[in-house]
């Protein structure tokens, strides 16, 4: 039952991510969240994000941003980082994954979703057919309805890591 919500890979934050390895295996393609994904929620870009997203121009990944956001909201934070992006994503929607990748000019098997929910970033990845891959959470400070999801959330990753000592 839980299983269409388990993430492919879960880490302890972006920064630890081995993208060189990704890239070696020939993912070309990287999709983030922004929110607790790469900085607190509301957060500009910060020095870590904007030297993580030099280091992946360098690797040569393509990169997009896929926020739930106004656009308000992922443009600030895009201005230093200057990749594409996709605001009002209405993730867990399939929709705005694939325009991802068409700008990325990506595809299913080079493409990997990098995000810190599970019933929408992972959700919409797996129901793309993106690999995707988990993060815990930046700071616990987020918005009463995120709040919410992650009480469930820690049901559905009992599961998931219950599963995976198996």
């Amino acid at each position: 039952m839980f299983k269409k919500f388990f993430p492919d890979n879960y880490e302890a934050s972006t920064y630890i991510i081995p993208f060189e390895d990704l890239y070696k295996e020939g993912y070309r393609g990287l999709i983030f969240d922004i929110d607790n994904t790469l900085v607190p929620h509301g957060a500009p870009a910060d020095e870590r994000a904007k030297k993580l997203f030099a280091r992946l121009q360098e690797i040569g990944f393509q990169c997009c941003l896929l926020s739930n956001n106004k656009e308000g909201r992922v443009k600030m934070f895009n201005e230093e980082i200057g990749v594409n992006y996709i605001y009002d994503a209405h993730k867990p929607s399939t929709k705005n994954y694939k325009k991802a990748m068409e700008i990325m000019g990506t595809d299913l098997d080079n493409t990997i979703f990098i995000g810190d929910q599970l019933f929408t970033d992972v959700y919409g990845a797996k129901r793309t057919g993106i690999r995707n891959i988990l993060v815990k959470p930046i700071h616990p400070k987020e918005e009463i309805q995120i709040i919410l999801k992650r009480y469930l959330e820690k049901i559905v990753l009992y599961f998931y890591k219950k599963e995976r000592k198996k």
